[in-house]
């Protein structure tokens, strides 16, 4: 277990001075290498996430492959060792800030980052990854806060190898998934599994970011960001904002396609499309990139900090920076999520998952309001009241007064007839009017996916309210096999309508207005019916 600072000690030939930052993942210290009059900076990885037997060879193996790698777009490793249990690595020290760093700035100032500035930045990055996958190796946690922008004008990728070193090949012995889910591929989030196209998805997240300031998917805890990289369409940019030029925007959806093999299949293939949109929308590229805006502030001119890696951090007090920090514990907080705690490796969970993507996929573009579709304003206005949290609201609090309305009435009909047979056979509109308040969501939301309740419950309530009101239960005996076709029958129909688009959206909003006519319907008549047989 290492001690809690460094500062003043020695770590092999290494004279740590002071901390340049705290991350997710390790502790950043600037150190002086006496024999060779150099500065250098130490990354130190926390103690507890080396605690497993495995640990010291998977060290060695991937501190050796990221020390091999020699590209002007990647931060150079000079060593690594281990002292005393303290695990570090010895890298170069660049001075400049993140692009995390500098698209705070921008936002500060109200500006948005020049879109040649946001290529040139983009071709480095490309380039440096382009070079890492052919000698083999997979960064995993590409982002914002892991590319440098260096005072001499070139973006460097920071943090190589170091998701694979403390994750392991796909997850330690505690479940260990590491990562940052706003900026993770799919299949990553998912089984943790990662290759070029996987880094090719985390920068088109940092593209779409550059562009339109922000994340495309967030949520409140990791669950639902995964879901949502899993399942939600792409909020497009050109309807965020109407100036993104279209060749970008092409980009954009190409590397952020769900499945591995839409994205450009390699680095250097992503930049050739990005050279291709700079010339097609006469987008000028600077040779180098600007200085920080650090470096230009008249009020602070030499207020740059030295930033190493993606855990450097600028010295301040205020600890917002580390929201976007590795999660080194994603993996057991997925698991956490889970009804059961299981690793979200396991087959269960994994095929469970599987089935309720769809599921998942509307209710989340129902909650937060998505309406990715909606192209003119007037379809926009529609898709907006017909998927609002408001109409969805209003239908469920329309089926509690369904229920309690129709409990009084039935309540004073049997106060008025002195015949309270009403309950006693006419119980079946109970689950009736649940069935008509699911169609009046299924109107509100144009969900295709709650057929499936909707053909279980109104299904069920109909054979109920026939064998209640004849008494012929043992037609039960036969009425039973009906269930499993009510089950596959809304599962077709559900798919069906699902894969059709706005168009079987609006199907299924239609069906949902007819069927809960009928439930509405068949639900009056099993009342009287019971009052008067």
């Amino acid at each position: 277990m290492g001690p809690a600072s460094l500062q003043g000690q020695t770590l092999g030939k290494y004279r740590i001075l002071d901390p340049l930052g705290r991350g997710g993942m390790a502790q950043v210290y600037r150190a002086y290498h006496p024999q060779l009059d150099r500065y250098v900076a130490v990354k130190v990885l926390r103690s507890d996430l080396v605690e497993e037997e495995e640990f010291l060879a998977r060290f060695h193996r991937e501190a050796r492959a990221v020390a091999r790698l020699r590209h002007a777009n990647i931060v150079q490793v000079y060593d690594f060792d281990v002292q005393d249990g303290i695990y570090y690595m010895v890298m170069e020290l660049l001075e400049g800030d993140t692009l995390k760093a500098r698209l705070g700035d921008y936002h500060v100032r109200g500006e948005q980052m020049p879109t040649g500035e946001m290529v040139r930045i983009l071709l480095d990055v490309l380039d440096g990854l382009a070079y890492a996958h052919s000698e083999g190796m997979i960064h995993r946690d590409i982002k914002p806060a892991n590319i440098m922008l260096t005072k001499s004008g070139q973006a460097v990728v920071t943090d190589f190898g170091i998701a694979q070193m403390v994750g392991g090949t796909r997850h330690t012995a505690a479940g260990m998934l590491m990562g940052t889910l706003n900026y993770i591929a799919p299949e990553q989030g998912l089984e943790s599994k990662s290759d070029a196209r996987s880094d090719i998805y985390s920068v088109g997240i940092v593209l779409y970011e550059m562009l339109l300031g922000k994340p495309p998917f967030d949520a409140d805890t990791p669950l639902a960001i995964l879901m949502k990289h899993l399942n939600d369409p792409l909020p497009l940019p050109c309807q965020v904002d109407p100036a993104i030029p279209e060749p970008l925007e092409r980009i954009v959806l190409k590397a952020l396609a769900k499945q591995p093999e839409e994205r450009y299949q390699g680095a250097a293939e992503m930049a050739q499309s990005l050279r291709q949109a700079a010339e097609e929308t006469q987008i000028a590229l600077p040779e180098k990139i600007s200085l920080p805006l650090s470096f230009t502030t008249t009020d602070a001119p030499g207020e740059a900090v030295a930033v190493i890696s993606g855990t450097a951090r600028d010295r301040v007090t205020d600890h917002g920076f580390a929201k976007d920090d590795t999660d080194t514990s994603l993996g057991q907080r997925l698991a956490d999520a889970g009804p059961t705690g299981a690793s979200p490796q396991s087959a269960a969970v994994k095929a469970a998952t599987e089935m309720l993507r769809p599921v998942a996929a509307a209710v989340s573009r129902l909650a937060e309001g998505v309406q990715a579709e909606a192209r003119t304003p007037t379809e926009k206005a529609v898709a907006e009241r017909l998927t609002s949290k408001r109409g969805v609201g209003m239908a469920i609090l329309g089926t509690v007064s369904l229920l309690i309305g129709g409990n009084l009435l039935a309540v004073m009909l049997g106060i008025l007839t002195n015949d309270w047979s009403i309950f006693g056979r006419g119980w079946p509109m109970e689950i009736l009017w649940v069935g008509v308040g699911l169609c009046a969501i299924l109107y509100a939301s144009r969900v295709p996916w709650l057929m499936i309740p909707i053909s279980l419950v109104l299904g069920n309530g109909f054979l109920f309210a026939y064998s209640s009101l004849t008494t012929w239960w043992i037609h039960w005996t036969v009425l039973w096999m009906l269930e499993p076709f009510f089950l596959i029958g809304s599962i077709v129909v559900a798919r069906h309508l699902a894969q059709r688009g706005e168009e079987g959206r609006e199907t299924a909003r239609q069906l949902g207005w007819t069927l809960g006519r009928l439930g509405l319907l068949v639900s009056l008549v099993v009342m009287v019916l019971g009052l008067l047989f």
